[in-house]
């Protein structure tokens, strides 16, 4: 499948799935009791970039980060990570979940869950040792969430426990980041942080790949932009991806109620 339109500008996709790229998929799709979810995707995400994947409920965007990391069973395809498969270079990469997906009331600290993004070098079943803490309190520094190290996690606002699994990605020190809407149900200080983790992961060179559902922040935030919606519609330089023929494509008719909605959010008016 070669739907990857505009293919010009610093992050040409010519989906060759080389060693040099950060995370390849070929020919990957995912069914559900025999009903496709996400069909025929094949992609080569760049490096040094954050990297949106939008779409309409339902286009398969969680599946594909999950599919990537093995969380769900794919019906064909093939995930490399630098050239290999992913089972292979499981610590090069970091996971933001969505927080639904968490059992926040079970008994443990933020210090603790942050600490658990170290145990890809720690070895499983091996003690948290003192420079994984020293690792873990940093990753809670930069992320405004020092101050709340000791606190049982069933004690955290959502904003807060959004912080706390961008801290364990951090902590693991990972090469690439798949994050599940990171921005959803948020408060602006937290949005704030998750942007400026965002950009300076990018500037350690690291790829960021990052589930999103707000259209109206898309060219704020994303240096690179894939278009889902069962199948990539487009995927590209968000400046050349981004337009009203794509978004169309990518949502149909129900674009026209987004358009609407972030037109009425930029004037400052109710949505």
């Amino acid at each position: 499948m070669k739907q990857l339109e505009p293919q010009s500008g610093r992050w040409a996709n010519d989906a060759t799935h080389g060693a040099e790229v950060p995370l390849s998929v070929h020919d990957l799709t995912v069914a559900y009791e025999r009903k496709p979810v996400i069909w025929d995707i094949d992609l080569d995400f760049p490096a040094d970039a954050i990297v949106g994947i939008i779409g309409p409920n339902g286009a398969g965007k969680s599946t594909l980060i999950k599919a990537c990391l093995d969380l769900v069973p794919r019906a064909s395809g093939e995930i490399l990570v630098y050239g290999r498969p992913y089972a292979r270079q499981r610590q090069r990469v970091g996971y933001v979940p969505q927080r639904e997906s968490v059992d926040w009331d079970f008994p443990v600290s933020v210090l603790d869950v942050v600490a658990m993004g170290t145990y890809g070098r720690l070895g499983w079943l091996r003690p948290v040792n003192r420079r994984s803490r020293a690792l873990a309190l940093e990753a809670l520094e930069r992320v405004g969430m020092a101050d709340f190290a000791s606190r049982q996690i069933s004690q955290l606002s959502g904003g807060q426990q959004q912080r706390t699994f961008l801290a364990r990605a951090l902590a693991q020190d990972a090469d690439i980041y798949l994050m599940d809407e990171p921005f959803a149900a948020v408060d602006a200080a937290t949005e704030r942080a998750v942007v400026e983790v965002l950009r300076e992961l990018r500037k350690r060179g690291r790829t960021c790949l990052v589930v999103h559902h707000d259209l109206a922040t898309v060219a704020e935030y994303f240096d690179w932009l894939v278009m889902l919606n069962m199948r990539v519609v487009a995927a590209g330089p968000t400046a050349d991806v981004f337009t009203n023929e794509n978004l169309r494509k990518t949502y149909g008719g129900r674009l026209t109620l987004l358009s609407e909605a972030a037109a009425a959010l930029r004037r400052g008016g109710p949505a």
